[in-house]
């Protein structure tokens, strides 16, 4: 098939072949798999591309709430996730005296009768290996790096850099902060003078951090690990630019971030990692630098993060950069964006992963709701709704993210923050928490997760969409 753009369609449904649209979603990370997930239970055709020959087990671990509960259930995978994980009940704030100042317990507690659902731990690549198991292998295509993309009135075209080519109808950028699926559409849009100024800004950063995860450890190598539920600690330097936190996971591992705050001067310094992979080869000198930072680990031992670091696969390990940015242009013609490709969000606020899933599902419904042979005008139409479904809470959890990174950043505001904080009132702490967990989306093309809750979910538009039906053709007249 050529893609042709100048083609639009005038067609006649009940003539034609009942045919949904075909799904290209390129990025086989958390979000991209979670669509291809919810796809796999409609009748919906779709293939996943990812750049990489194979997954790395990078990362620290990610942080899951009520709000993709119903989600996990839906897919029937809640209690599988329940079962690798560990609750969260608190933020545990600490210095470098190895003393723990206070504990942010507001978005915690009664979470399970308020929301229908904990906070929980989960190391990445667990949580990874739990979601890939949904997919079909024939659906994920591997070392698929797409350099450019073509769409049109009658389909979209990806070219990868192995000379292959695919087709479909809609393509999913879920290809992460510096998407090449953004990237092309960007270029296609400001061609055409249709691109929002502010969009075409570099992603803005601050901040990089040093990531990793343990081996599993023995509770006299870390003693909190004798505890159920996760110890989350963030230690704030005394007179330094960094914070670092670790976590206690139901694996025995360790999980272990470092952030440090960047100034212009130190921006410029690190601003050729940009484009960088996430791997160990960068780290090498982070590591160094930050060996002798004080951990709390529950025990009478004096551990560091060196030692953390000690305990660590070198492909465990990795440094990357805390980019931040909520785009506004999520979509073009036949294009859409999810997750980080379309809302970089700080880890600050453990709310990156969830937002990502969250996106799936609601462009999943949308999709799901497309006529049969939808033309361009009705895709673009569909990619509106979903941006308008979920760019306010990315735009809240940005700021929340924002707030939570201020806590362990540097100077008088921040220190006022973490007063504030330590010293809210109870009602402020219950609505910030409502605010934080009443988007909680669900498939509508999927049995409803009745789980009860106190807190009810936000009004959710895509759940009331269905597939469409195919229009019967009307039988021609008989002649006597």
């Amino acid at each position: 098939m050529e893609i042709n753009p100048a083609i639009t369609f005038q067609h006649d449904r009940k003539v034609m072949h009942a045919k949904r649209p075909k799904v290209l979603i390129v990025g086989a990370g958390l979000g991209g798999l979670t669509l291809g997930a919810i796809l796999q239970k409609s009748d919906i055709p779709y293939e996943i591309f990812e750049r990489a020959s194979q997954v790395k087990p990078l990362g620290s671990c990610v942080a899951l709430n009520a709000t993709v509960a119903p989600l996990m259930r839906q897919l029937g995978i809640y209690d599988e996730f329940v079962a690798m994980t560990k609750v969260i009940p608190s933020i545990q704030i600490g210095n470098e005296n190895r003393e723990v100042e206070f504990a942010m317990t507001a978005y915690f507690e009664e979470a399970t009768e308020r929301f229908g659902a904990e906070s929980r731990v989960i190391s990445r690549p667990a949580l990874y290996d739990l979601f890939l198991k949904q997919v079909p292998k024939e659906r994920l295509h591997m070392s698929k790096k797409v350099l450019t993309t073509k769409q049109g009135g009658n389909g979209i075209l990806i070219r990868c850099s192995d000379g292959t080519e695919y087709e479909g109808d809609i393509l999913v950028g879920a290809d992460g902060a510096h998407s090449a699926i953004r990237q092309n559409l960007y270029a296609e849009l400001k061609s055409q003078n249709k691109l929002i100024p502010s969009d075409d800004a570099a992603l803005p950063f601050n901040t990089i951090s040093l990531v990793g995860q343990t081996r599993p450890l023995t509770t006299e190598e870390f003693p909190f690990l004798k505890k159920e539920e996760c110890q989350f600690v963030r230690i704030v330097g005394n007179d330094k630019p960094f914070a670092w936190s670790t976590f206690t996971t139901k694996q025995q591992r360790i999980c272990y971030s470092v952030v440090q705050f960047l100034d212009e001067e130190s921006s410029k310094l690190h601003d050729s990692f940009r484009n960088s992979e996430w791997g160990p080869e960068a780290a090498g000198a982070m590591c160094d630098e930050v060996r002798h930072f004080p951990v709390i680990s529950g025990g009478d031992k004096i551990t560091t993060i060196g030692d953390l670091i000690d305990l660590t696969p070198k492909e465990y390990i990795s440094k990357v950069m805390l980019e931040e940015k909520v785009f506004q242009t999520w979509y073009g013609g036949r294009t859409v964006l999810m997750g980080d490709a379309c809302h970089k969000l700080s880890p600050a606020g453990g709310a990156g992963a969830g937002n990502a899933l969250q996106d799936a599902v609601v462009l999943a419904n949308y999709i799901n709701a497309l006529p049969l042979h939808p033309v361009v005008e009705e895709i673009e139409a569909a990619f509106e709704a979903y941006k308008t479904d979920r760019i306010e809470w990315c735009e809240k959890a940005y700021a929340t993210s924002k707030m939570l990174q201020s806590v362990v950043d540097k100077g008088i505001k921040p220190m006022l923050v973490r007063f504030m904080m330590k010293n809210m009132p109870e009602f402020m702490k219950r609505r910030a928490a409502e605010q934080m967990y009443s988007s909680r989306p669900q498939v509508a093309f999927l049995p409803l997760d009745e789980t009860p809750a106190s807190v009810k979910p936000t009004h959710q538009r895509s759940l009331n969409l269905r597939a469409p039906v195919e229009e019967e053709v009307e039988a021609p007249a008989k002649t006597i």
